[in-house]
């Protein structure tokens, strides 16, 4: 199974339109993951459009007709692993522990907010965390990334951060 995970597009205030890089990953992904800050509905519905199937959540950005439309927290098994997407987890010192706390029994938690891209796992080894940073809002890093992975034998795999080219 292969999963799509992207976060914090802020459409159209941060860029005019996806990156052509992360549409093309669409067709191949089972499973795109967007874990909040759309700020447009057009971005939600290009995705429920083109998505097998999108999970997705609402972000601090997100205002009331996206938040009639997402979940805050958002959680689905696939292919034996148990996920959970939320935007914001809080300061990254401390992030492992509290996730872990405020999620138990997930596998993989996606999560967004800052743009800065991040794989930890906690220290039992039994929750992934997964941030994709931004494919549109690079913020004070130096690319806009989403991220790739898939499932297999109940085990993700795979996990890729993609760069994306400078924008002019």
């Amino acid at each position: 199974m292969r999963l799509l995970l992207m976060s914090d597009t802020h459409l159209p205030r941060r860029a005019k339109a996806l990156p052509r890089e992360l549409l093309e990953q669409l067709p191949d992904a089972d499973v795109v993951f967007h874990a909040g800050d759309w700020v447009d509905t057009a971005t939600l519905d290009l995705l429920e459009a083109r998505s097998r199937r999108l999970i997705g959540v609402y972000g601090n950005n997100d205002g009331p007709e996206l938040r009639a439309r997402l979940p805050e927290v958002a959680r689905v098994e696939l292919a034996g692993l148990r996920f959970g997407v939320v935007h914001e987890t809080g300061a990254a010192r401390g992030r492992e522990r509290r996730c872990a706390e405020r999620f138990p029994g997930l596998d993989v938690l996606v999560f967004g907010h800052s743009h800065i891209p991040w794989d930890s796992t906690t220290d039992d080894g039994r929750l992934r965390l997964l941030n994709p940073g931004s494919p549109t809002d690079r913020r004070r890093q130096p690319y806009c990334t989403f991220m790739t992975a898939a499932i297999e034998a109940g085990r993700l795999t795979a996990v890729d951060l993609h760069r994306l080219p400078l924008r002019h």
